[in-house]
């Protein structure tokens, strides 16, 4: 793939440099989807100095992606590292070993490359488990960082000088930027855009992908139901027992007698199966139907902290902003769906 202006050729045009790092194996969607979206940049706005993107690897020649797709680069690193880049996208690859177990590949030889761009660049960011190659370049070293929720534990374990928080969408540390799970590389993107261009051409450029909201940095990667995985049949009914009575008051003491327990042996359970208390499953669940209250009605927060079992507005208020790192009002402000006439 090559990012051409209108006469079919390469742009050379003044502006912003996008380089995104190119390498065998890369996942297809980090490369592609960040083009795409600072290529609507340029159509929404009248800036002359506008954006320029290209694809950067070792050689000329075509790299194949994880999907199977063949992908030409327009510059060498070598070509790039001979001047000035605005913004560094480095993109992520995985492989999946005989036990079913997600690994990000590193290479040795594209970390060296990716140290001597980031030293030519003004802002340097990560796609999903490309972080993995910003760490091993020491570029995360003292800094917060995410990555796609299924490799953060290994980036933590790989490099303890790493805050890793695998909740976020993408986390901002000075000039340097780091994506979470793949199709983040769209919410990365709008972020940098806003960063350059402001918040109303970010939102523009949102419309025009049909992403009906721009999720701020502060998102969870996935939802309560995606996130917590129980193994036995008690906790698993204990999940669909707190979910048909989520707007009720919900004790230890309540579920410990539904489950035909000891308080002390249900906690133990949740720590066993779900990582957690029980009180905070219970307000994962609470604030993730308030999530969705919020995403698809008009409800006042009243109606709503007490359809999702907080009690009063301000219960909700605290959860949300503990949970999902802002206010019930800013979220739905962002995140309301229209609904069809």
């Amino acid at each position: 793939m090559r990012i051409r202006d209108a006469g079919g050729t390469v742009a050379e045009a003044a502006g912003r440099l996008i380089v995104v790092v190119l390498f065998e194996g890369v996942d297809l969607l980090d490369v592609t989807g960040p083009p795409e979206v600072f290529s609507l940049a340029l159509r929404e706005t009248d800036e002359a100095a506008g954006y320029e993107v290209v694809l950067a690897a070792r050689t000329l020649d075509p790299v194949t992606t994880s999907a199977g797709v063949r992908v030409l680069p327009d510059r060498t690193f070598a070509e790039v590292a001979a001047g000035a880049v605005d913004t560094l996208i480095v993109p992520g690859a995985v492989e999946i070993d005989a036990e079913r177990r997600v690994r990000p590949l590193v290479d040795p030889e594209l970390v060296d490359w990716v140290k001597v761009l980031a030293a030519r660049t003004h802002r340097v960011t990560s796609v999903c488990v490309g972080a993995h190659l910003l760490a091993a370049a020491g570029l995360l070293d003292g800094k917060r960082a995410t990555t796609h929720w299924s490799t953060a534990p290994q980036l933590a374990a790989d490099h303890p000088a790493v805050e890793v928080d695998a909740d976020p969408i993408f986390i901002r540390e000075g000039n340097v930027w780091t994506g979470a799970g793949i199709s983040a590389c769209l919410d990365l993107s709008l972020a940098l855009i806003a960063d350059d261009l402001g918040e109303a051409v970010a939102l523009r450029v949102a419309r025009q992908l049909v992403m009906y909201l721009k999720r701020p940095s502060g998102q969870s990667q996935f939802s309560v139901p995606l996130e917590q995985v129980s193994t036995t049949r008690r906790i698993e009914d204990l999940r669909h027992h707190i979910l048909r009575h989520v707007s009720e008051p919900l004790t230890v003491a309540d579920l410990a007698a539904y489950a035909h327990v000891s308080d002390r042996h249900l906690t133990r359970l949740f720590k066993t199966e779900l990582g957690t208390t029980p009180h905070a499953y219970i307000e994962s669940v609470r604030v993730e139907k308030a999530r969705h209250e919020l995403e698809s009605s008009d409800a006042t927060l009243e109606r709503v902290a007490s359809a999702c079992g907080f009690g009063t507005v301000d219960t909700l208020v605290r959860a949300f902003r503990r949970r999902v790192g802002t206010t019930p009002t800013e979220y739905r402000r962002r995140f309301r769906v229209p609904q069809a006439l």
